[in-house]
């Protein structure tokens, strides 16, 4: 994994987090938790539209919405547990 990869992965994790914390409101998880769960959606949403069999495209948008679906989706799972 090159410098280049890291912060292209850093840079849709911020984007998509940002986009799913606008989506999903009540969890508040700061700079570095945006871009975390950024990540961690991009890996979720790219597991889920798999195992699925769901392909949308390539380039940075598509990748950008695979990480924005993950993300909604641990952020919908977080302010569900925040609940219990």
């Amino acid at each position: 994994m090159t410098l280049d990869q890291v912060v292209i992965w850093i840079v849709i994790g911020g984007i998509a987090g940002l986009l799913a914390e606008m989506f999903i409101r009540g969890v508040r998880i700061g700079l570095v938790g945006t871009v975390i769960v950024g990540i961690l959606g991009a890996l979720l949403g790219g597991w889920l539209f798999k195992q699925f069999g769901v392909h949308i495209g390539t380039g940075i948008v598509s990748e950008i919405v695979t990480a924005f679906i993950g993300a909604v989706i641990l952020l919908g799972l977080m302010r569900a547990l925040r609940r219990l």
